[in-house]
């Protein structure tokens, strides 16, 4: 298992509403992650500055690399788009974090 971490940033005004989506987060999106090896997922808020900061485990960074062409994926991206940072394929703006310190 592999750890990834990385953070995206909401609008200011939207962190009822994010959490709110993914309360209700898609079956299907949630299948998509489970089928490419993604388990004990996070994602916290900064509610100063509106980061978010995700950690997820994942079986292998292929697939999960592979998941922008997935089109349940790209739906979710649409969705989310008018609330939060995003490029212009509508993927949120991330990045990723270093692990700089473990305590097992």
């Amino acid at each position: 298992m592999e750890k990834l971490a990385f953070t995206m940033k909401i609008y200011p005004g939207q962190a009822a509403e994010y959490k709110k989506r993914h309360d209700e987060i898609w079956p299907e999106l949630s299948n998509v992650l489970k089928d490419a090896g993604i388990s004990d997922y996070s994602i916290f808020l900064d509610e100063e500055t509106c980061v978010l900061f995700a950690v997820l485990y994942c079986e292998s960074k292929q697939k999960v690399d592979a998941l922008p062409s997935n089109p349940v994926v790209q739906k979710w991206w649409a969705f989310m788009a008018e609330i939060m940072q995003t490029n212009d394929d509508n993927s949120p703006v991330s990045k990723p974090l270093k692990q700089v310190f473990h305590l097992d």
